[in-house]
């Protein structure tokens, strides 16, 4: 059964005339003018058949009905104020989830994440890693941060950064009996992969094609983080995604052999179910990933 209420304008304008006994107060509290309050009165008062004030003097007095209006609008007009102001602070406050994967959540965002406390101490981050792509339209997700094509249908797709690939391998692998001076010293070298491998497309740039058939050989890993720990330990070469290895290059626990870099063909975006930049917490966490990833939030 449909609710028969009068308008809410109409019930904020009387509540306040009551509270302050008067128009003019009324109107200072709603923005309005007191005829516009008297206006929304009149309203109510022809909705309800009932007279809610009477004129005394110059200014007007509640009447039984309207005093007894009153004392049971007050109390709601309250809970429904402090309802809204929870579900406002619950969407400036509170947490908000974030869903990428293991590599991306370990070599990039957590380390930078203590920036984002500091500038937002009233929002939690719950970080969720997994290799499979949620989907923020369906799942326990506000925002997620991908790698890929910057294709998602039904989802907003905000860039974030490109990305370039790169040889990188231990500083201990300049040394011993076959030192890596040229990408044809890879040869001698065991070669790391990803399950998607990108090294064919390296050797060709790298102008030594042939090594792609002599390098398929060697582990594979399904994580771009657990490819560039192998590398870290000395494992063998690693084709490093630069967004992924840059702490360790500056660090001096990887390094970069040779000058030949390759463009990704895929970028990392921020992807959102339709409409959840539009609540603070969210837009907050994007606004302040785009100024870590060097770029400027404009997806409000």
């Amino acid at each position: 059964m449909a609710r028969s209420l009068p308008p809410l304008n109409a019930v904020r304008a009387f509540e306040a005339a009551g509270r302050h006994r008067g128009f003019a107060r009324a109107a200072e509290e709603l923005s309005i003018t007191a005829a516009a309050v008297g206006q929304h009165v009149r309203r109510l008062e022809e909705r309800l058949g009932a007279r809610l004030f009477r004129r005394h003097g110059r200014g007007v007095v509640l009447t039984a009905a309207g005093r007894a209006y009153l004392e049971a609008l007050t109390p709601a007009l309250e809970r429904i104020e402090a309802a809204t102001e929870r579900v406002v602070q619950a969407e400036r406050t509170g947490i908000v989830t974030v869903s990428t994967t293991p590599s991306f959540a370990a070599k990039w965002l957590v380390p930078r994440l203590a920036g984002f406390q500091v500038r937002h101490p009233e929002i939690d981050v719950r970080l969720s890693t997994s290799n499979a792509l949620a989907d923020p339209a369906v799942e326990d997700v506000d925002v997620a941060v991908r790698y890929g094509p910057g294709r998602w249908p039904g989802l907003e797709v905000h860039p974030l950064m490109e990305t370039e690939l790169f040889p990188v391998c231990s500083p201990a692998l300049l040394e011993g009996a076959s030192p890596l001076r040229e990408p044809a010293d890879l040869r001698h070298h065991t070669v790391l992969h990803l399950m998607a491998d990108d090294w064919p497309r390296w050797f060709a740039a790298a102008g030594v094609p042939e090594l792609a058939a002599v390098a398929e050989r060697g582990p594979r890993f399904s994580d771009a983080g657990l490819l560039t720990a192998a590398a870290v330990a000395g494992q063998g070469v690693a084709l490093g995604q630069r967004v992924l290895v840059a702490d360790d290059l500056a660090a001096g626990r990887l390094i970069a052999p040779f000058s030949v870099t390759l463009a990704s063909t895929h970028a990392y975006y921020l992807v959102c179910a339709p409409g959840e930049l539009e609540r603070p917490k969210v837009s907050a966490f994007a606004a302040w990933i785009h100024g870590e990833a060097g770029g400027v939030f404009t997806g409000r």
